[in-house]
């Protein structure tokens, strides 16, 4: 099982695009669920090197938070044709939570699978003060970015001997 998994993070197609790929899946990643680990673990176990890894990944990743937070702000035509907004009675309770836990919501969003793309953009939406979303987003992807890298670059030579 694991060789074959070693095979498949090992293949070209995740290591042919190398650090632009990382970039682009990281990026992408904040407005589409595409999950980074795997372009991160196949770049690990080519040999780049995690901390190259670590700053193009935490880049990217904050880059993408805020095209999240814009396309939410700004009221994209096509993201509302994507994204259901709240019902009415809805709104009132999210802008309550938003205004109380906002920034820890944020600041937890990129541990948590779907939320880390729907947060930014319901923070846009409910056009939440910048300088705030700015510091609880970067804080908790530096977090998030270094653990992971960390985590990955330690425990992918102990399975792939």
């Amino acid at each position: 099982m694991f060789s074959a998994l070693y095979n498949l993070l090992n293949s070209p197609f995740f290591v042919q695009y190398g650090l632009i790929g990382l970039f682009l899946n990281s990026m992408l990643s904040s407005i589409i669920p595409i999950p980074t680990e795997v372009t991160l673990s196949a770049l690990l176990i080519a040999g780049f090197d995690k901390t190259v890894l670590l700053t193009v990944l935490l880049t990217s990743s904050i880059v993408g938070g805020f095209v999240s937070y814009y396309l939410g702000y700004t009221g994209n035509r096509l993201f509302k044709r994507f994204y259901k907004l709240p019902r009415k009675q809805h709104e009132e309770r999210l802008n309550v939570i938003m205004a109380r836990y906002g920034w820890i919501i944020i600041f937890i969003s990129p541990w948590i699978p779907v939320y880390s793309d729907i947060v930014p953009m319901m923070s846009g939406i409910k056009k939440y003060d910048l300088r705030k979303f700015t510091v609880a987003m970067v804080s908790g992807r530096i977090v998030k970015v270094i653990a992971v890298v960390y985590f990955l670059a330690w425990f992918l030579p102990l399975v792939f001997r």
